[in-house]
């Protein structure tokens, strides 16, 4: 194949890996999740994200959304977290954990650390009857089966349904809160977002 036929063949794989997976998103689950995280909130407790490899990204991208969106978040460092690091996290706090395969040894390891400090766990899966699957207070199913190209191991549309799945949760959340542009504005007055912002507000104040 030529280079456009080779983009071409992955954008139809991703376009269809990902519309599949959107039909099939359990609305149940994902109230399931922002309950137990709001449930967190009420009783005073945080909410982490966590993930092993690319994950790890999602897990950055995800709690800095979340934070920017009224449900403040904490990056937890999918391996540092059994060198210390899982004392971030309190007894009764929340802990989103992703893997594609629910297998991912380190993140076995995290999971259960931060199970037998106290923590509440959502598990964020391509495999349902994976072990982090088994092992979450939620499970949100986030799963693909192609990739995008021949090897199919490389994460492309896995990565994407990860991400569908927590912005879905994100909305969740920030309905719950209410959020305005005033208050958006406060969390991220920087950029060109921040400054469109401040400018649609200002054309709204009375002369």
């Amino acid at each position: 194949m030529n280079e456009q036929q080779q983009i071409k063949t992955f954008l139809d794989i991703e376009t269809n890996e990902i519309q599949n997976f959107i039909d099939q998103i359990d609305e149940a689950s994902l109230i399931n999740a922002r309950d137990l995280i709001l449930e967190a909130e009420r009783n005073k407790n945080r909410v982490h994200v966590t993930g092993i490899g690319k994950p790890g990204h999602v897990a950055g991208y995800i709690a800095s959304l979340l934070s920017s969106t009224g449900t403040p978040a904490y990056e937890l460092h999918g391996t540092e977290a059994v060198h210390g690091s899982s004392g971030q996290v309190q007894e009764g706090d929340v802990v989103i954990a992703i893997s594609n395969s629910g297998e991912t040894n380190e993140l076995k390891a995290t999971v259960e650390t931060l199970k037998r400090n106290g923590a509440k766990i959502i598990s964020v899966t391509g495999n349902p009857d994976s072990w982090l699957a088994k092992q979450g207070d939620a499970y949100l199913f986030a799963g693909v089966k192609q990739e995008g190209d021949d090897l199919n191991k490389p994460p492309r549309s896995s990565i994407l349904a990860e991400i569908i799945i927590l912005q879905c949760l994100s909305i969740l959340l920030q309905n719950e809160k209410h959020l305005d542009p005033k208050q958006y504005v406060k969390w991220h007055p920087g950029g060109s977002l921040g400054k469109s912002i401040k400018e649609t507000l200002k054309e709204g104040e009375p002369a």
